[in-house]
């Protein structure tokens, strides 16, 4: 925390979230703004729920822009330029210190563009680097002339900003480092995942539009896992808002799982988990820090994947592997996400055997790539670089 209290005139701070893990991110970053700064300061934005409970109001719904995929982005393209406007208007109103963008670069970038036209000197923080590394990446250097600083969650990004002529860019550390305890079993846990039944843990995505496709693919699959003779028994973490329909869906599977509910009983089953079907995101480097084994599996309408095809930049889609720097964990996406191939590659991850050695070391290896070099937490990491820019630009 910072030595004195706050004095002075407060520091302003407008931060812009555009969906609901930039809202988490945001809420982090303000406690530690607030724990670090020996000023007072003064918050104003967009955000959810998250940041709000840290006393900073949003201009509107957060639901207004949280809207991912070309389709539902076209759909509602109306409201979301209404909303770049409005936060752009109250932006420059403001004139802050220092405006912080996280995540969500289709809104966010489009905010920050905007204003940095209007307000040249105001320095902007981009809080998640956008994926240029995969796709796009001309995108980096179209950055720098609009961001200052962007503060990233995955170790590669620094370097490949620097390969790609973008702006400065520093590697905070991802937040899950902060949850290590949470994820990692115990000695009970870790027994369990030895045992004649052991829990197979199934993600099917976080979006109606995921779990539709996946869930049907899902449990085919373990039916032939099943079949195979492999003792498992099944734990589905099922996301609040969509529970009914995975409740549903999974009603026809051979394999019946258990749904879990809530973060806190998701991290345990991954703490118990010997193995892991997931839908490729966020939720692979939570298994993998959790040292869980996984087959990742993905598709998206054809129409998508004709653009993202195009423009994908990267051998793999799994972030742990992009990490790693190799195809640890084996990926089935569009055509090659079937029952059969997914069946075939995560049956020999339930006993022991090389395929599952191999992922075991190659996790282990996760700690020392992520880590950052004095222990610090991201968000603290990222709270002392926002409070340097704002009172950069304040002096």
């Amino acid at each position: 925390m910072s030595d004195t209290a706050p004095t002075g005139r407060p520091l302003t701070i407008w931060l812009v979230a555009g969906e609901e893990s930039g809202d988490q991110l945001g809420a982090k970053l303000i406690r530690s703004l607030h724990a670090l700064s020996d000023r007072p300061l003064a918050l104003a934005g967009v955000g959810g729920d998250a940041m709000a409970a840290e006393g900073m109001a949003s201009l509107f719904p957060l639901e207004d822009v949280a809207v991912i995929g070309y389709l539902a982005v076209a759909a509602r393209i109306r409201l979301l330029m209404r909303r770049i406007r409005q936060t752009v208007q109250a932006c420059v109103a403001a004139r802050p210190d220092v405006l912080v963008i996280i995540d969500s670069p289709g809104f966010t970038h489009a905010v920050a563009s905007r204003v940095r036209r209007q307000l040249p000197g105001l320095p902007v923080v981009d809080y998640v680097s956008p994926s240029v590394w995969a796709w796009r990446p001309w995108r980096a250097k179209t950055m720098r002339g609009y961001i200052d600083h962007v503060l990233a969650l995955l170790p590669f990004e620094p370097d490949a900003h620097r390969r790609l002529g973008g702006p400065t860019c520093t590697y905070v550390g991802h937040p899950l480092i902060e949850r290590l305890g949470e994820l990692r079993p115990g000695s009970a846990e870790r027994e369990a995942r030895r045992g004649p039944e052991p829990v197979l843990a199934v993600l099917p995505g976080s979006r109606r539009s995921e779990i539709e496709r996946l869930m049907p693919i899902f449990g085919a699959a373990l039916a032939k896992v099943q079949a195979q003779g492999h003792p498992f028994t099944v734990e589905l973490p099922a996301v609040a808002r969509h529970r009914a329909l995975i409740a549903r869906l999974a009603a026809s599977w051979t394999v019946r799982p258990r749904l879990i509910d809530g973060e806190a009983d998701k991290l345990a089953t991954f703490r118990r988990a010997r193995a892991a079907l997931a839908a490729s995101g966020t939720v692979t480097l939570e298994l993998a820090l959790a040292g869980v084994p996984m087959v990742v599996a993905y598709q998206v309408p054809k129409i998508e994947e004709v653009i993202v095809r195009r423009l994908i930049q990267v051998p793999t889609i799994v972030l742990p592997n992009l990490i790693l720097g190799e195809n640890a964990i084996p990926e089935l996406i569009q055509a090659e996400c079937t029952p059969e191939r997914l069946a075939a590659a995560l049956a020999p991850l339930l006993p022991e055997g090389p395929a599952r050695a191999a992922q075991e070391a190659a996790l282990a290896r996760l700690d020392a790539t992520m880590r950052l070099p004095d222990g610090d937490e991201p968000s603290r990491s990222a709270a002392r670089i926002v409070l340097a820019a704002g009172k950069g630009a304040a002096a």
